[in-house]
C-alpha cells in the first residue's frame, strides 16, 4: 500500500517521490487487507479471473447486470452511439437514442408514465424524484408538503438526499448532522414478525402505522411516501401481502401524498415483471424510479417515470429545478434502449418468472438439509436467503460473525458470486441476494444450484461452531 494511504505513518513521502495510485477497491481498506481477484474477462453468466479461475455470477454483480456480460445488441449500440455523439447537453440538442428509449420505456411502463428522466444512477434518480414530488406540489399550491416518509429498514441510496430518506439508523449514526431526518415507518417483513401477529396482520399494522405518521406529521405537511415494492439489500427481497400494497395506495390517495416506488433493483423485468409494482394492479405509483438492470450494468443508468400532467404543472410554474451533467446522456440512452429491446424480445420477463420459480424450490429444498438457512424469499429472480443461528427461534448469528460476507467468501472460492450489504450493520438480519441475470440458461441454473448446494455445506460446517452456548 503506498505510504499516502498507510494508515500507520502520519507522514508524507519526500518531495519528488512518486506515490503509487491505487483502486477504490482499497481506497479506504486497512492495510493488509487481501486483494480481491482481478477480472478478465465475462461471457454471458461467466466471469474469468487473471489466473484463469472461472466464476458463475449468481447475483448479477450487485443485481444490476440483467443480461449478463458481453450482449451483442447492447456493444453494438454503445459503439455505433458513440462514434456518432457520445455526449450531447440538453440544453443543446436533443437526441433520437434517447427520444426512442423515453418512447419505447413509456409502452413498456404502461399508461401514466410518459415524462421520462434519465439520470446517472439510483441514487441520482431517487434524488430528482424527491425534488420532482416537491415541486409537483408547489404547482398545486401545496407548499406547506416536504417530509417523505420511508420505510425501517429500507435502502433509496447513498448521497445525502437519499440518505434522509433509507431506513438504516447505523448510517444516520454518522451521517445524520448533514442532513435533514425524514419519518420511518416499520418494513411489513414476512419473516422475522413481531410475536402476536402473523405476516397479514403484521402487514396491516404497518400500513396503519403509516396512515398515523401522516396524521400525527400532520398531513397537509406530508409529500411522499417511498418504498421498495419488492425489497432489495436492505429487506432481502421482501415481498410484502398483498393487503399492505393496496392500503398504502388507499391511504396516500386519503390524505393526497404522493406514492413514489423505487425500482432501482426490482425494475426492468426482474420480478416477472416489467415494473415489481404490476404484480399488485391496485397499487400502482406515482412517481417510479429504475436503475441498475434498465442499464444492465453497461453503463451508468438511472431514471425517473411521471406522468405527463403532473409533470406539465411543474413546466409551467417555472420548469424543474434540477440538473446534472450527464443528464439524458445519449450514449446511456442507446444503451438502455437495446438493454429494453433485448429483454422485451426475447421475453426474458416472462423467463426470470419461471427461472426464478425453479431456482425458489430447489433453494427451498436445500433449507431442509442445512439448518443455517432461515428463510428463502422473493419474486422472479430477485431473491434472497437469509441465515440464522437458530431455526425455531428465528435468531440471527452476533453480528460480529458477519455471516453475509462469510458466506459470500465461500461462494467466490467454489467459483458461485453471491451479493450481500449490511444495511444497519447487521442488524436487520442475515442474508445473501441469489438473483442471476436473466439469460442464464437452464444448464447454468443447475450448475449455480449444486455450487449454492457446496457452499451451504461448507457454510453450515464453518458457522455451526460460531453458535452460542446452548443452542
Amino acid at each position: 500500500m503506498s505510504t499516502l494511504l498507510r494508515n500507520d505513518l502520519d507522514v508524507l513521502p519526500p518531495l519528488g517521490t512518486l506515490a503509487r495510485g491505487e483502486p477504490i477497491q482499497v481506497f479506504a481498506a486497512p492495510p493488509g487487507t487481501p486483494a480481491k481477484p482481478q477480472i478478465a474477462r465475462a461471457m454471458g453468466v461467466e466471469m474469468w479471473d487473471t489466473s484463469g479461475k472461472r466464476y458463475l455470477d449468481a447475483s448479477s454483480g450487485p443485481v444490476a447486470c440483467n443480461l449478463g456480460y458481453g450482449n451483442r445488441r447492447v456493444l453494438d449500440a454503445l459503439q455505433t452511439q458513440a462514434e456518432a455523439a457520445a455526449f450531447a447537453n440538453v440544453s443543446h440538442f436533443e437526441s433520437k437514442a434517447n427520444r426512442d428509449f423515453a418512447e419505447r420505456l413509456a409502452e413498456a411502463a404502461g399508461p401514466g408514465y410518459e415524462r421520462v428522466f434519465v439520470v446517472s444512477g439510483g441514487s441520482e434518480a431517487n434524488e430528482a424524484a424527491l425534488k420532482l414530488a416537491r415541486q409537483i406540489a408547489l404547482s398545486r399550491g401545496e407548499a406547506s408538503r416536504w417530509k417523505v416518509i420511508s420505510r425501517q429498514p429500507s435502502y433509496h441510496g447513498g448521497t445525502l438526499g437519499a440518505l434522509a430518506i433509507t431506513g438504516d439508523p447505523a448510517a444516520h449514526a454518522m451521517f445524520g448532522p448533514m442532513i435533514q431526518m425524514m419519518p420511518k415507518v416499520p418494513a411489513p417483513v414476512t419473516y422475522r414478525v413481531p410475536a402476536g401477529h402473523d405476516a397479514e396482520s403484521w402487514a396491516l399494522h404497518c400500513a396503519q402505522v403509516l396512515e398515523d405518521t401522516i396524521e400525527a406529521e400532520g398531513s397537509d405537511s406530508v409529500l411522499a411516501f417511498i418504498q421498495e415494492p419488492v425489497g432489495g439489500v436492505a429487506t432481502g427481497a421482501l415481498v410484502a401481502h398483498a393487503a399492505y400494497m393496496r392500503r398504502v395506495r388507499e391511504i396516500c390517495d386519503k390524505f393526497g401524498v404522493l406514492l413514489i416506488h423505487d425500482e432501482v433493483m426490482s425494475g426492468g423485468g426482474r420480478t416477472g415483471a416489467f415494473l415489481s409494482h404490476d404484480h399488485w394492479p391496485d397499487c400502482r405509483a406515482d412517481l417510479i424510479v429504475m436503475a441498475k438492470g434498465i442499464g444492465a450494468g453497461y453503463l451508468p443508468l438511472g431514471l425517473v417515470l411521471a406522468p405527463r400532467d403532473l409533470v406539465e404543472k411543474v413546466a409551467t410554474g417555472g420548469g424543474f429545478l434540477h440538473g446534472h451533467t450527464a443528464l439524458g446522456n445519449p450514449l446511456s440512452c442507446a444503451v438502455g434502449l437495446a438493454v429494453l429491446e433485448e429483454t422485451l424480445e426475447r421475453g426474458l420477463i416472462e423467463r426470470s418468472a419461471l427461472l426464478g420459480a425453479a431456482l425458489k424450490a430447489r433453494i427451498e429444498e436445500m433449507a431442509g438439509r442445512y439448518p443455517i438457512i432461515g428463510d428463502v424469499r422473493g419474486k422472479g429472480l430477485l431473491m434472497a436467503v437469509e441465515f440464522v443461528e437458530d431455526r425455531e427461534e428465528k435468531r440471527s448469528f452476533a453480528i460480529e460473525a458477519s455471516v453475509p460476507a462469510a458466506v459470500s467468501r465461500i461462494a467466490m472460492q467454489n467459483g458461485l458470486i453471491l451479493y450481500t450489504r449490511r444495511t444497519n450493520g447487521g442488524r436487520d438480519g442475515d442474508w445473501v441476494m441469489v438473483s442471476p441475470p436473466l439469460v442464464t440458461s437452464d444448464a447454468e441454473l443447475d450448475e449455480i444450484t449444486d455450487l449454492l448446494e457446496k457452499t451451504f455445506a461448507q457454510a453450515e460446517a464453518e458457522l455451526s461452531p460460531l453458535r452460542r452456548a446452548g443452542t
